[in-house]
């Protein structure tokens, strides 16, 4: 094997194979993506809703949390601008030793600078004008007021020529966004009063990002990279049912320093290590001196509860792994150690909350007076807040407020240190070997141990072995038409840092969290006649004075935790077509031990809430709840999958896959919901996970038409819809949390003529009060609707002005590049930068693809690559991206509160992908779920 390295300036080349090649290397799954060049162009230019789309391309997750993206190998960071990016790998070798993680794994790797300098710079506008109208916003029939500006630039080009090369951008982003508020409150006249409009939220983004590419020697590169971002948004955390008065404004920095160094230490062993620092600072500023109103699943008023909060997050990773190309063997040794230390001073909910929900309440005659001898009813969240309005207009004191079914359900507030703080470490080695036993069939094994702090959870051995095998074509010297591949493997998960805070923050001592929680009014069918309470100090605070015998709520992490562990199998084969088609399909089965859920362990002991003790007997006695972590969960998922790819020539490709999942578990983990409905009891509790997607379609394509250098690139996602748990809005066993969830009602209901405790529902007709036995539906029982958006883009370029003949000789492939890549061929040794890949052969120029990737290369979506075959200085883009082309209204998941007067209706927009990425059901990037259902993005781009 015969290695040269060079630093990555690239002389922009292009290949174009005959046929989209499937091999049996490890790396060369063919249900993995490879997005470069013109190809980027199907994809958001909005950093959030990039993400968002690259989470929908990376397909169904293990875990609530989605896939993983690394940027240039490093985990952790910020999607940087999409100008920046040179290309995208997502689902590669998902057994690979390396990978902590089994699957949704995203490598985004970024521009290095190139042989002469290249720059190009964008101007993108979108507003209401442009958009649809959101069919939510009831108040008005004109659009919401929106606006969004993004705008920025690259530039790069040879430091010293063949010796160092750099690469700056710079990315700007202004919207003026619009979040819809969806509630129901009370008029001036204590009646109900539905309001749906648009609030104007106030975005401002700015990245920079410089990267410096040196050749030190001939057998030594070093990359460096530095990364800025910034942003600022006003009237934060209004929308659905928030109201406008509880807005807060934030600001966040973040600071990344990068620095990759490789070195060819002979001809078949390479060295690589990497450094990442990351400090960022996340500030809120909002009014935590009155209390909020939280009417359940109805509106949200006062005071936002934030106050002051100043997070400060640092973060260092190192790694280094050893490739070693031995005979048959490619060996890879390695290892990464992370550090995360925050700081966190949070004032939140210093000012209290008061929580309304729905329950029995006697029944009204027209004089305001319980009716004699008539059974209780069942009313929402906001009838109970109408009667505490109502009886205080009256003059009628706490106590006959609260027998007229008034009063607050809830109160809590927290008091005294503000500032928690935690660290955490963790490690992982690997060891691989990628053994070529045969020229149709390869055999990889590895083994990985991990180890973190905070929990004593030792022996974290990971083994993970695979084969590929292409029959018949052990001794033919053309590629192989069918590839079999199949292996199994663990991982594991980490316990994160932010429950450790969480607990450090309420041990009891640091900050106290106390709740007052009302006392029922029926017990078992039995009036319950009220006494005093802090409850009735509404809408004002009691004083805390008078809550230091209150129960506190503490959070603890047993010393028996175990970091949750991953099964993971899976079967694939893959066919070369004729038409240059590629098709695969295939089968993961995965499985999860361990998996963290919180349960009280002080909660009231089933049956000890009586008319005469509604309060109930705790096993720690009166002293509040504990909550505590625990490593008790289950989670199971099955997924087939079918997908195709082809490059027909070099103007039409397209990518395709679907899948078919069922994911279920007993809770949903970290970054989910992680209470049960009773504590005592978990048997019910295996179901739907909340993110147990059915069925999944995604389509993305390039055609590049031949009349007037005119670019389509549609992307097209279809979904079925998701699980949402249903709740009867109330807390009945004494927990102080609202996640009980009802029993089936009997057969034979009268849903004309209900029980007080019966809700009769298009999801099922349910029983808010189930007897001791009585099995409670399962989790997630409802499902929400299905999604279906098409996203187009169109483009248009003009290119001008003459470029040198011997460049322009270069750009058409006829020079001889002045710089490689480090990889090798076919098989070589494995890839470098980005979980394989990053560096690896081929590639193409800084925009393109065209080429293979490393360990057997896999084709991109995409035809040549973009800006591989130049032979003009300048160019001129104009494009309009249409996100859901044709205005499908997609609906966010419905409310589940049963105690809600929405209960079962979609409130919002599912968003641009389904829900997926950091703008959740807003879609993220650029516009809410009240910025329009189909949007239009104008572009104008200007290229030398």
């Amino acid at each position: 094997l015969d290695l040269t390295l060079k630093v990555t300036i690239e002389e922009q080349k292009v290949t174009v194979a005959a046929e989209t090649p499937i091999s049996t290397d490890a790396s060369n799954n063919a249900n993995q993506t490879l997005i470069t060049g013109k190809d980027l162009d199907a994809l958001p230019d909005d950093p959030d809703e990039l993400a968002a789309a690259l989470q929908a391309l990376a397909g169904p997750s293990v875990g609530p949390n989605g896939g993983q993206i690394f940027i240039d190998g490093f985990s952790g960071g910020r999607l940087p601008p999409k100008d920046s990016i040179r290309e995208i790998r997502i689902n590669q070798n998902p057994f690979a030793a390396e990978n902590d993680q089994p699957s949704g794994r995203i490598d985004i790797l970024t521009r290095p600078g190139t042989d002469k300098l290249r720059g190009s710079s964008f101007f993108n506008f979108q507003d209401e004008s442009l958009n649809s109208r959101n069919p939510f916003s009831v108040s008005s029939s004109k659009r919401s007021p929106f606006q969004a500006r993004q705008y920025g630039g690259n530039l790069g080009g040879p430091l010293a020529p063949k010796k160092a090369s750099f690469f700056v951008d710079f990315e700007r982003r202004d919207t003026d966004d619009s979040e819809l508020v969806i509630a129901e409150i009370l008029d001036e006249n204590l009646s109900p009063l539905n309001v749906g409009f648009g609030v104007t939220v106030p975005r401002r983004n700015t990245t920079f990002s410089p990267r410096l590419d040196f050749q030190l020697n001939t057998n030594n590169t070093l990359i460096v990279r530095y990364s800025f971002s910034k942003s600022e948004t006003q009237n934060a955390g209004v929308g659905g049912f928030s109201l406008p008065e509880r807005a807060f404004n934030t600001a966040f920095k973040q600071h990344t320093f990068q620095i990759t160094e490789t070195a060819v230490l002979n001809a078949s062993m390479i060295n690589e290590t990497r450094f990442q620092f990351t400090r960022q600072q996340s500030q809120n500023f909002g009014d935590n001196s009155i209390p909020t109103l939280n009417v359940s699943s109805s509106f949200t008023s006062g005071g936002s509860q934030v106050g002051q909060t100043i997070n400060t997050d640092q973060r260092w990773e190192l790694q280094d792994f050893l490739a070693w190309q031995r005979g048959s063997h490619a060996l890879k040794f390695g290892g990464r150690i992370r550090g995360v230390s925050i700081s966190d001073i949070n004032p939140n909910n210093f000012g209290g909350t008061y929580t309304f929900t729905g329950g029995l309440v006697p029944e009204l005659g027209a004089n305001n007076q319980p009716i004699p001898g008539a059974a209780p009813i069942l009313v929402d969240s906001l009838e109970r807040y109408r009667r505490t309005l109502l009886g205080q207009e009256l003059g009628l004191t706490p106590l006959q407020i609260r027998a007229l079914g008034g009063g607050a359900s809830q109160f809590n507030i927290s008091s005294g240190n503000p500032e928690a703080s935690v660290g955490q470490v963790d490690f992982g080695i690997y060891a691989q070997d990628d053994w070529r036993v045969r020229p149709n069939l390869t055999f990889s094994f590895g083994l990985r141990y991990e180890k973190q702090t905070n929990i004593d959870s030792k022996f974290n051995f990971a083994p993970r072995v695979a084969f590929a095998w292409s029959p018949g074509a052990a001794d033919s010297a053309r590629p192989p038409k069918m590839v079999i591949r199949a292996g199994g493997g663990v991982f594991y998960n980490r316990f994160n840092e932010n429950s450790t805070l969480q607990a450090n923050r309420f041990n009891g001592v640091n900050q106290q969290q106390f709740f007052v929680s009302e006392t029922p009014l029926f017990v078992n069918g039995q009036f319950v006649p009220p006494t005093l309470s802090p409850l009735d100090f509404f809408p004002n605070v009691p004083p805390l004075i008078g809550l230091n015998t209150a129960r506190q709520i503490t959070w603890r992490i047993p010393d028996n935790l175990q970091a949750p562990i991953v099964y993971l199998g899976g079967l694939q084969v893959e066919r070369q077509l004729p038409h240059r088609f590629t098709m695969f399909a295939g089968l993961f089965v995965n499985q999860i031990q361990h998996v963290v859920r919180a349960r009280d362990i002080n909660a009231p002991l089933p049956g000890s809430i009586t008319a005469t003790n509604p309060n109930g007997l705790r096993p720690f006695g009166n002293v509040g709840e504990i909550y505590q972590y625990e490593s008790s969960g289950r989670f199971n998922q099955r997924q087939l999958f079918i997908g195709f790819n082809n490059r027909f020539n070099r103007s039409i490709s397209f990518f395709s896959s679907y899948s078919l999942s069922k994911t279920t578990n007993d809770t949903d983990g970290q970054g989910g919901s992680l209470f049960p409905a009773n504590s005592y009891d978990l048997t019910g509790e295996f179901g739907r996970a909340a993110f147990d997607v059915r069925h999944r379609f995604t389509f993305a394509g390039t055609i590049n038409l031949p009349w007037w250098q005119v670019s389509l690139n549609p992307f097209i996602m279809a979904t079925s819809g998701r699980p949402f748990n249903i709740t009867t809005g109330q807390d009945i066993n004494g927990d102080r949390l609202f996640t009980e969830r009802p029993s089936f009602a009997s057969a034979g209901v009268d849903c004309n003529n209900p029980a007080p405790n019966i809700v009769c529902t298009e999801f099922g007709n349910f029983n808010l009060r189930p007897i001791s036995g009585d099995p409670l539906i399962p989790r997630n029982f409802g499902e929400g609707p299905g999604f279906f958006s098409v996203n187009m883009r169109i483009s248009k370029t003009w290119s001008f002005g003459s470029l040198p003949s011997s460049r322009a000789a270069a750009q058409s492939g006829q020079g001889q590049p002045t710089a490689a890549t480090v990889g090798g061929g076919t098989r070589g040794i494995p890839q470098i930068g980005g979980g394989g890949g990053g560096r690896g052969p081929g590639g193409g120029g800084p925009d393109g693809g065209g080429g293979r990737g490393g360990g057997g290369g896999i084709p991109g979506i995409g035809g040549p690559g973009g800006g591989g075959g130049e032979t003009k200085r300048y160019s001129i883009q104009f494009s309009l991206n249409f996100q859901n082309l044709f205005n499908k209204v997609n609906l966010s998941t419905p409310v589940g509160n049963l105690s809600s007067p929405f209960f079962g209706e979609s409130l919002g927009l599912a968003g641009g992908f389904g829900g997926f990425g950091p703008g959740g059901g807003g879609g993220g990037g650029a516009g809410g779920s009240g910025a329009g259902n189909r949007r239009v993005t104008a572009q104008l781009r200007f290229n030398f």
